[in-house]
C-alpha cells in the first residue's frame, strides 16, 4: 500500500497540472461567486460556508476521472488486479494519495477564503474540521465511480452525473455543522454524524471500488 501510495504522489508531482487545476478551480469558484451574486457582508457569513463545500465538491469531482485513467492507459492497472495482494488495499492506496494531493490541499486553502467571505474563527476551524473529515468521505465515495466508468468515452459526464447524489448527504451535514457553529449551536451530533459516513466510506468503498474495476477490465 504505501508503495502505491508513493508513486501516485510522485506520479501527481510529475504531472502539475492534474495537481495544480482543482486547486485552482477551488480558488477560481469561491472568489467569482460574490462577484456574480452579492458582496455584502451578512450574505457571505451565511452562504460562506455552504459556498467553500460547493466548490470543494466540484474541486474533488474535477480530478477524480484521473484517479484510475492513467494506470488504465498504460497496463497498470491490469497488473495490480494480478497481484496477489486484494485489490482493495491497493484501491484504497490510491484513493489515500488522491485526498492527500487534492481533499488537503483543499482543507489548507480554506482558512483563507474563509476569512475572505467573512467567516468567524471559530466557523472557519469548524470548516475545516468538516472538510477534514468529510474530504475522504468525497474522495472514496469517487473512486467507486471512477471505477464504474473507467474506459468510457464520455465518462467523466458520467461520473458527475453517478457521484453528485452520493454527495449531497456529506455536503448537507457538511455546512450544517458550520450553521450550527455559527448559531452557537453544539456541533458534536453533526460531526458524529459526519465521522459515520467516513467510518462507513473507509469500510465498504474500496470493496465496491474493487468489484468495479474487475468489471471494467473485464468489459474493456
Amino acid at each position: 500500500m504505501w508503495t502505491v501510495v508513493r508513486r501516485d504522489l510522485k506520479s501527481s508531482f510529475r504531472q502539475r497540472q492534474d495537481l495544480l487545476n482543482p486547486l485552482l478551480f477551488f480558488f477560481m469558484v469561491v472568489t467569482l461567486f460574490p462577484l456574480g451574486v452579492s458582496p455584502e457582508v451578512s450574505f457571505l457569513q451565511r452562504s460562506g460556508s455552504g459556498i467553500l463545500w460547493v466548490a470543494a465538491l466540484l474541486a474533488t469531482l474535477l480530478s477524480l476521472d484521473h484517479l484510475f485513467r492513467h494506470d488504465f492507459d498504460d497496463g497498470t492497472l491490469e497488473q495490480m488486479v494480478l497481484q496477489p495482494q486484494p485489490l482493495f488495499l491497493l484501491v484504497l492506496a490510491k484513493t489515500l494519495a488522491h485526498w492527500l494531493v487534492t481533499g488537503l490541499p483543499l482543507i489548507l486553502l480554506a482558512p483563507v477564503l474563509g476569512i475572505m467571505l467573512h467567516l468567524e474563527g471559530n466557523s472557519i476551524a469548524v470548516l475545516c474540521l468538516t472538510l477534514l473529515i468529510g474530504t475522504p468521505v468525497l474522495s472514496l465515495i469517487g473512486a467507486i465511480g471512477a471505477a464504474l466508468t473507467l474506459g468510457l468515452r464520455a465518462g467523466g459526464v458520467l461520473l458527475s452525473l453517478l457521484i453528485i447524489p452520493l454527495y449531497i448527504p456529506v455536503l448537507i451535514f457538511g455546512t450544517g455543522t458550520v450553521a450550527a457553529a455559527a448559531d452557537g449551536t453544539p456541533v458534536g451530533g453533526y460531526l458524529a454524524l459526519m465521522a459515520a459516513f467516513l467510518v462507513l466510506a473507509i469500510t465498504l468503498a474500496p470493496f465496491a471500488a474493487a468489484a468495479a474495476l474487475r468489471i471494467s477490465l473485464s468489459n474493456s
